[in-house]
């Protein structure tokens, strides 16, 4: 059973930055994708970011540029550095991994951009 425990949610003000942070445990294999995912009031989840274990990366356009998905495999961590985030921003973030066939996901985040 992997549990995932993020940290680095909080309020910040339109055009800041906040790092996310998530730390897997439980697996001893390495963890083939880690990702972020949201979910904005109102609305669905959605896919942020994610990165396989041999460096690949898929990001939703409307954060392309601003964040930047990075891991540890090592460690089975990864982050999420947002920069100049944006209202459209506020959300719970979600950390996913996916092992052998399974999604993983931690109690997620919040983050709030005030305008």
């Amino acid at each position: 059973q992997v549990q995932l425990v993020e940290s680095g949610g909080g309020l910040v003000q339109a055009g800041g930055s906040l790092r996310l942070s998530c730390a897997a445990s439980g697996s001893p294999f390495r963890i083939s994708v880690m990702g972020w995912y949201r979910q904005p009031p109102g609305k669905q989840r959605e896919l942020v970011a994610r990165m396989a274990s041999g460096g690949s990366t898929n990001y939703a356009d409307s954060v392309k540029v601003r964040f930047t998905i990075s891991r540890d495999n090592a460690e089975n961590t990864v982050y999420l550095q947002m920069n100049s985030l944006k209202p459209e921003d506020t959300g719970v973030y979600y950390c996913n991994a996916f092992l052998y066939g399974i999604d993983y996901w931690g109690q997620g985040t919040q983050v709030t951009v005030s305008s």
